[in-house]
């Protein structure tokens, strides 16, 4: 599989773009646990025109998470491409354009997942960003709208007549949001239209190993993506990488090693922001984390650990949970 000119082995594995989650820091870890490629949160192209502080400071990347994309979204094509230019500028290998955002602040005003409703507009921003910039520019969307105007199959072929080098699908409509399960199927029928040429990336509910191996064979799909199961577990990584190569699970190396990649999350996030915001930071991980599920009693350790406001006090909790039972499978 290409896009551009990144070769990547076969059946790639990469991060998906998330919103306060896939920051540097996060980004570092997951490639250095087998990510294939890292996707930067999404960056408002209005936002990134005016040179807002907070989103200038999304374009920072380093040579250790390479091969690494951009992801800007918006609605104003003059907006887009300004944003895709100065984007090009801070040197990512890709650049991706979110057509798949489904929250309410930014599908509600037109933009992300919005855009399944203005088709010319997305097509005509598409088009215009493929023109503007030299990188390769891909494109995330979702099935359609809702479940009546499920347009992905027609629509991946509009898009790649536009100029993109690999379409991202996640399975679900704007309406479903993350609710209920993800369809795979019409991800299937895009990758196998005999009019498309391009790398299909398939993304939704890809939280194990043998579900990743189950949407290569089963969908023929060119790359998968995982999105909230790295949550709290970015070695899952490891574990797919692992499984795809050799048909085996990859041995379990145990709680307190998982624990420790946790405690270095919240070290590198204190590190990247300060010890307030880097706490705040790691809380969603720390809240989805599947090792912590499964310890009796927990309900009370929980709480104080997502309100620890200091890294001594998050790991006087972590210290206190090492000594719990604890399932060894998750």
């Amino acid at each position: 599989m290409k896009i551009g000119n990144i070769e990547f082995r076969e059946h790639p594995v990469f991060l998906a773009p998330m919103e306060d989650v896939t920051d540097p820091a996060f980004r570092l870890m997951c490639k250095r646990f087998g990510a294939d490629m890292v996707y930067s949160e999404f960056i408002s192209s209005d936002a990134l025109v005016r040179e807002v502080n907070r989103s200038m400071q999304k374009l920072t990347l380093c040579d250790e998470e390479r091969p690494v994309v951009i992801q800007i979204y918006g609605t104003k094509t003059d907006a887009m491409v300004g944003a895709a230019q100065m984007a090009q500028a801070a040197g990512p290998d890709v650049l991706d354009l979110n057509f798949g955002c489904p929250v309410k602040k930014v599908a509600g005003k037109g933009g992300g997942a919005g855009m399944l409703q203005n088709v010319p507009k997305m097509l005509e921003i598409t088009k215009a960003v493929v023109d503007a910039v030299k990188i390769p520019v891909t494109v995330k969307t979702r099935l359609g709208w809702n479940d009546d105007s499920k347009i992905i199959v027609e629509l991946a072929e509009r898009l790649q007549d536009c100029g993109i080098q690999a379409l991202t699908i996640h399975g679900r409509t704007r309406a479903q949001m993350y609710t209920g399960q993800a369809d795979w199927t019409l991800i299937g029928e895009v990758k196998n239209n005999p009019r498309m040429h391009i790398p299909i990336i398939g993304n939704g509910d890809v939280t194990t190993p043998e579900r990743a191996k189950e949407c290569f064979d089963r969908y023929g799909v060119d790359a998968v993506m995982i999105g909230r199961g790295s949550f709290g577990r970015p070695w899952i990584f490891k574990e797919v990488r692992h499984y795809l190569d050799t048909g085996e699970l990859m041995p379990d190396p145990g709680f307190d090693w998982k624990l420790d990649v946790i405690r270095q999350q919240a070290l590198d996030s204190v590190a990247r922001l300060d010890e307030r915001r880097g706490i705040v930071h790691i809380r969603r991980h720390l809240a989805q984390s599947p090792i912590f599920k499964g310890i009796p009693d927990f309900r009370h350790t929980r709480i104080e650990m997502l309100r620890a406001e200091t890294l001594d006090d998050l790991f006087a909790v972590f210290d206190r949970i090492r000594l719990m039972p604890h399932d060894q499978t998750l």
